[in-house]
């Protein structure tokens, strides 16, 4: 078996009395989408800011391509492949597809964002811009300003911007979020696509997606992992079942 990409182990965080994550241990291998689900308030996106270096747990670690994270920050953990896509847009709004993806690869490369307007004129900055446009299924939006785009379309942009990072692995919570049924079929085929270039830790309420998409499943509930496995194993599992799954599975 491939040596996990991302190893977390034992990781734990307490907000005074509330235990947002309590002893939390996974892992993510190479071309699998591992998909974080969980009720509301069951400390997924607390673990995902330790994983990425925004909250410093109080115990466990973090193993990245077989380094230990401790003292790195987000923009080291960036730069090392960690590509985050957030609940909440990070996009520039008033500038166009192109113009965002361009910031993003821009920022890959290390360049003063002082001279943006510099690397606008710059062929190999741009090619690849387009190449990651192209990759998200952005082709044709290019001079689209991004707060005109819809919903589905400003997730894949914040993963084309994600690939400029050329990324080891792809932390994305909640995607799917707000997307009609069409949107989210898109960007799940995209998903499926994209796992072979670095796996992805999903979190993802919608559970037809997280069933269609995911190799594996990590149930999260009060702040501890009740259940790991592959769909079927999720699917029947009476735990899961009885506190999350419900008549949903």
């Amino acid at each position: 078996m491939a040596e996990p990409v991302l190893r977390i182990e034992g990781l734990s965080k307490s907000f005074g009395a509330l235990k947002a994550t309590d002893d939390v241990t996974l892992d993510l291998r190479p071309g699998e989408i591992h998909a974080l689900i969980g009720p509301n308030g069951a400390g997924k996106s607390t673990l995902i800011k330790q994983i990425v270096g925004e909250i410093a747990p109080d115990a466990g670690r973090v193993v990245f391509r077989g380094r230990d994270l401790a003292g790195l920050d987000v923009a080291a953990r960036a730069r090392l492949g960690m590509a985050r896509s957030f609940q909440v847009s990070s996009l520039v709004p008033d500038l166009s597809v192109l113009e965002n993806a361009m910031l993003a690869v821009q920022g890959a490369s290390g360049a003063s964002f002082r001279f943006f307007r510099r690397a606008l004129a710059d062929p190999a900055l741009t090619e690849r811009a387009h190449a990651h446009l192209e990759a998200a299924g952005l082709s044709g939006r290019e001079g689209t300003r991004a707060d005109a785009l819809s919903h589905g379309e400003r997730r894949k942009l914040e993963i084309a911007m994600a690939l400029a990072l050329r990324p080891q692995a792809f932390l994305l919570d909640e995607p799917m979020a707000g997307m009609g049924s069409e949107g989210a079929a898109q960007l799940g085929d995209m998903l499926g696509r994209l796992r072979h270039q670095a796996p992805i830790l999903l979190i993802e309420h919608d559970m037809d997606a997280v069933f269609r998409l995911s190799d594996r499943i990590t149930v999260l509930v009060y702040g501890r992992v009740i259940a790991t496995g592959r769909v079927s194993e999720i699917r029947a599992n009476p735990q899961v079942r009885a506190v999350y799954l419900g008549a949903e599975s």
